[in-house]
């Protein structure tokens, strides 16, 4: 079978939390992007947009956020808030992740571009950790608060923010994780009978 090797790296990827430096090399993130971009992209309105913050900045990021986060209606528990800022401190590098909203365009619906920006986030994902790097696409702390969007660059007027990437060399080997068989989710469709 062709691409056997490529395939099984796909199937035996899996998210790593624990991170550290190094990141990426620029080159590495080059071609990483590239492969993003070559997601599937209806109309071609090449919807997400990324943010680069390199680990001189991530103090500052986590500062950020966990000011806004713990100042909103729902802090995080202090325990919470600890584990998350030592996590934070080591990862080297953070990718806000964006799908950009072009209200004139009426034909192509705003859930097609967030399916295209996943699209491309998970062909990111998929080509760093194809580089030996660890992944984890993170929702958590402050993402859906308008104030850290918008600090971020992702206005809500122009931009649905999905979260962040925490990338960097696995701290530890990145476990398999059982999954369920693809049976399970498909089946033969057959013209219903009239």
């Amino acid at each position: 079978m062709k691409n056997q090797e490529s395939i099984e790296l796909l199937i035996q990827r899996n998210s790593m939390k624990l991170v550290t430096s190094p990141a990426p090399s620029d080159e590495e993130l080059a071609l990483a992007f590239q492969a993003a971009v070559s997601a599937p992209d209806h109309g071609a309105l090449t919807p997400w947009r990324f943010k680069l913050i390199r680990q001189e900045n991530i103090a500052k990021f986590a500062e950020f956020a966990f000011n806004i986060s713990q100042n909103s209606d729902n802090p995080l528990p202090e325990a919470k808030l600890a584990a998350s800022q030592a996590w934070l401190s080591e990862v080297p590098l953070i990718i806000a992740v964006g799908c950009h909203i072009d209200y004139s365009n009426t034909k192509i619906l705003e859930s097609e571009r967030m399916i295209s920006a996943g699209c491309a986030v998970m062909n990111l994902i998929n080509a760093l950790q194809m580089m030996g790097y660890g992944v984890f696409w993170s929702t958590g702390i402050a993402t859906y608060n308008e104030e850290f969007q918008i600090g971020l660059g992702f206005d809500p007027l122009d931009y649905r923010f999905m979260g962040f990437l925490a990338v960097g060399t696995p701290k530890v080997p990145i476990p398999k994780k059982p999954r369920k068989p693809y049976t399970d989710f498909v089946e033969e469709w057959v013209m219903p009978q009239r």
